[in-house]
This record gives structure tokens, sequence and C-alpha cells, in this order.
């Protein structure tokens, strides 16, 4: 009536919709959004004008409303047959900032309604133009060469009314799962792992997750955006939530539906965020499990979505300063030296052997870079396992935990290394005693910016020499730090030691030349030892040029 499109559509921030809901919604259901009133006048937005017709039912006579927008608007009689509403956006004339002319296209206007209102619970139809092909014959019944196409309008429902994660998960096939998940978030490939959940009590909810089995090509970059999409019974509010993951889960994708939201003029910002932060910490709690499943019922599906996102459990591990490691040190998993393949530290712990005390591992580049390194031969020879830490974040992230299960962690190139028997370490005692005057002098030929020390060890096997590290520095953090931007001049330093095979003849050589008086080569040979542990610690050589001349004056 015509008081009705006064009272309605005359004053702003006159909410019908919250009318509504506040006289029926305790009816079933009645579901609506919106409470604001100010939903009619964002149509301004687009139109310079707005026109609405309207005949109440029963009605002998029908109304125009009119207006636009900052001149305030006319209500007069009209001619309109039928009993409703017909609203008409007049749309804006194109700027160069604003194309308002795409509103007009039908597509564009399919696209819109199937991005926020795909699941109102009701048809959303418009006139579509399409084109079929038009099957000729002439006389003969023969078929023309050159098909022929005619362009038609037809009805079509726009929505999808139901949302998939309303449906029963036994009603809901894998493969709708993974058509729904390629439409919605622009995937080639079907998710790894479905995660649905409910919640029913001080908030309620439904998700539906994504585990995508590729990582974005934009994943590892600044322009790659987490969140998932929120929903207010159905009607998508926000395309992209942060704060509901945590940065540690940032690659898995879905939504998040409940009635519970309030919303803001803006339809994307909460008014209250306690929800949030209820939703947030369950849906953590709920990947973590569901992940932590996955290793046990599909080993080989976990270890691929570990190659594409373990980088990011380990990075939440070290973040916050450890303040999620609890929770994700059983997602983790390393290469191993047992047979080269990838191990949870639950699994590593249960092989331990009594007298193991540390779970051993060792840095680098490549599994077949790490597994070469002289310490990590003389561990494996004691028969002790070794983790093959081969990514930046690796060792970050374990010195970050510190310990698992009661065992700490122990780098096989620190210096703190313990794999000797009680009689070893007697006799490698008064071997470095007895050697201390040329170790010292060793010490210093190298420079003591270069070596904290310069000791025999009984743990290199075969090797003659390698470079320990002591402090919370070790070498491989130290080459990290150094590749990252300033690194070069500002990084810190690892504290090292050289160690040199005490049963290798390379030392019965040093032994008797300091002994024969020849200091001068004592101090060439530490040089090069000390440069020889740097290339076998993936260290860079400072001149190479002299080292270089070293090799040829001893050939």
């Amino acid at each position: 009536t015509a008081d009705e499109l006064e009272n309605n559509l005359g004053t702003i921030a006159k909410s019908g919709s919250l009318d509504f809901k506040q006289e029926n919604g305790k009816q079933d259901g009645v579901d609506i959004i919106g409470q604001f009133g100010v939903g009619f006048y964002s149509a301004f937005m687009v139109s310079d004008k707005i026109t609405v017709k309207s005949r109440a039912l029963g009605a002998d006579e029908a109304y125009v409303w009119e207006s636009e927008g900052a001149d305030g608007y006319t209500i007069e009689p009209c001619d309109y047959a039928e009993y409703g509403s017909e609203i008409t956006l007049h749309i804006k004339d194109d700027t160069e900032e604003e194309k308002y002319g795409e509103f007009l296209d039908g597509y564009k206007i399919r696209e819109l309604v199937k991005k926020y209102s795909d699941y109102i619970r009701f048809p959303v139809k418009m006139e579509m133009e399409k084109t079929r092909y038009i099957k000729n014959e002439d006389e003969d019944g023969a078929t023309d060469e050159m098909p022929k196409y005619e362009t038609y309008t037809e009805v079509e429902t726009l929505n999808s009314m139901v949302p998939i994660w309303h449906k029963s998960s036994a009603d809901v096939t894998e493969e709708e799962y993974a058509n729904f998940y390629r439409e919605k978030f622009y995937d080639f490939e079907a998710p790894a792992k479905v995660i649905r959940s409910k919640s029913e009590g001080t908030v309620s909810y439904e998700t539906l997750l994504f585990i995508p089995k590729k990582a974005p090509f934009n994943y590892y970059s600044k322009d790659f955006e987490k969140g998932l999409q929120l929903y207010s019974a159905g009607v998508l509010i926000m395309d992209r939530c942060a704060d509901i993951l945590p940065d540690h889960f940032n690659f898995v994708r879905g939504l998040v539906d409940s009635e519970d939201f309030t919303l803001n003029v803006s339809r994307e910002v909460l008014q209250h965020d306690y929800q949030l932060k209820a939703i947030a910490k369950s849906l953590e709690k709920k990947i973590k499990n569901e992940l932590a499943k996955l290793i046990e019922s599909d080993r080989e599906k976990y270890e691929a979505f570990f190659v594409e996102f373990g980088a990011q459990l380990k990075y939440g591990v070290y973040a916050d300063f450890g303040k999620h490691k609890k929770d994700l040190q059983d997602l983790l998993m390393f290469k191993s030296s047992m047979e080269k393949k990838y191990v949870t530290l639950k699994e590593y712990v249960s092989r331990m052997g009594a007298e193991q005390k540390n779970i051993y591992y060792a840095s680098g580049e490549t599994v077949e870079f790490v597994d070469m390194l002289p310490k990590t031969e003389a561990v494996r020879a004691k028969g002790f396992e070794v983790l093959y830490l081969t990514e930046n974040i690796d060792e970050f992230a374990i010195r970050s935990l510190g310990e698992y299960d009661g065992k700490k962690f122990l780098n096989v190139c620190d210096d703190k290394l313990d794999i000797s028997t009680d009689e070893e370490k007697e006799a490698l005692k008064a071997e470095n005693e007895s050697a201390a005057e040329l170790l010292e002098f060793m010490k210093e030929s190298i420079g003591e910016a270069s070596v904290t020390a310069v000791r025999f060890t009984n743990t290199l096997k075969e090797h003659p020499v390698c470079l320990s590290s002591e402090g919370g520095i070790s070498t491989e953090m130290e080459k990290v730090l150094a590749g990252m931007p300033g690194g070069a001049e500002n990084a810190p330093k690892a504290e090292t030691v050289l160690e040199i095979n005490a049963s290798h003849k390379v030392a019965a050589s040093l032994k008797a030349l300091f002994a024969a008086g020849e200091k001068e080569k004592v101090a060439g040979y530490a040089k090069m030892l000390y440069t020889i542990s740097r290339l076998i610690s993936g260290l860079p050589v400072e001149n190479p040029t002299v080292f270089a001349s070293m090799i040829c004056e001893l050939m």
C-alpha cells in the first residue's frame, strides 16, 4: 500500500527485515538476513534512479515509489495489474573509474548471484539468452553442410538453494565434493582430504574444509591470501576471513556457515568477534586431528601432502616463540638414515635403544650431502638413526622444539656429540692433553676469529677432519641466515671447532712435523685442513686462490 511504501522505503535505517524477524522469528522456516535498514539503499551505488511499482493483495489501486537518491522520493498511483512488487534499477552511465554497464550483462548477474546468494532458500530466476542448433533439411531430405543457430531466451534458476554442507554426508559423493571444490576454489585437482564438522551450542556452525593436493603457484609469495569463506545462513558475507585460520594451517580452503554471525553495514566485518575466536580454536583442533588420522590411515597421501605443505607446519612450530609446537610436533616428518624414508618423531623415538639418550639429526641441502657428512657416518656406524634436515626452516624448528618425549635433539656436528665408550673418552683426553701445544699452535695459525678450538677426535671413522659447532648457531643455520637479505654482512656466525681424526695418518704427520720444528709447514697444513673442513660442511671458502696454491705446492 502507499502507507507501506512510505514506512518501509521512505525512512533510511528502518528495517522491515528486523520487524519481520521480531514478529515471526519463533516460527519455523523464518530465515532472513539483514536488520540495519540500509540494504535497499545500497542499490544507489549502481543506480541513478530506482522505481518500485507495487499493488497490495486485494487492493484496487497500485502505487509507484520513485527516487533519484539525494532529492527525496515520490509516491503516486500507477497502472500495475498484478499483485506484488516490481523494482527497476536505472543503471548509472559508465565512467572512467567504474563500468556500471556490466550490471546489465546477464552473465555478470548470474556470476554475482552464484557467488553471494547461491544458497538462498528460494529460487532466484532470470531470463538468460541462449543459443541452439537448428537442423535444416532441403526438399530431398539432405542436411545443409553449414550448421545454423538461433538465439532464444529461457527462464533459468540461478542458485542451488541447498548448500552441499547442509546435506547428509551419506548423500554426498566424493565426486560431488571434488566438483564443488574445483568450482568454488578454482583448483584443477580434487582435494587431498575433505573435512566436515557441525557444532551446536554457544556458537552453532557448520564447516566444509578441503586440504589441497598441490600448493597454489603463489603460495610462498606475498600475494597469497589465506582465509575461509564466511556464510550467514547460506549467504556469503566474506570471501576470505583470515582470522579464522592460524598461519600454519593457511593452506586449508573451505567455508564456515553460522546463523550466529552478527553483521555490520558492510556485511564484511563481524560486530562481535567472540564467535569467530571460538570457531577458530575449534577448527584448528579439528584440522590437526584430521591430519594426524591421515598419517595412520593413508601414509602415502600424507607424505604427498607434507611435501607440499610441510614447510608451513615447521614454520608454525618455530613461529610465535614456539607457542604451537606441542600441537604440531606429531605432524612433522623428516627423511631418515633408515632407508632414506620419511619418519615421524614418534616413529623415531619408538625405535630408539635403551642406551640412546638423544635424537640425532644432521643438516644440509640434500639427503645425499647430509648422508656423506663425516659425523653422520660415525653416528650411523654406532647403530643410531639420524634425521636428515634438508629445508632451511628445519633446524630452526627442531631447536624450537628442544626435545620430544623427553629426548633432546642433538646435531651430529655439535661439539657435544658423545658416542664413545668410557675407555675411548679416557684415551682421547690423554691424546689431546699430550698434544696441547700443537693444537694451540694450529688454532693460532688458523686464527681465533675462525675457530674457537682445534682438537683430536675419535668420532670420524675414516675421515681425516671435520668442522663442529658449539653454541646456539650451527654451521647450517649460519648458511641460512647469511643467505637472507642483508645476511652476508650481518648474520651471526657459528662458533666452530676443527676436529682432527686422532687415528688418521694426518694426525701422525702433524705431530711429527711439529716435533721436528717444522712449524711453518704445520701452520700451512692447519689452514689447509680448516679450508677442507669448510668445504665438507658446505661453507664458502674465503680465498679459493690461496687454497689452490697450497694444494699445488703440496703436489
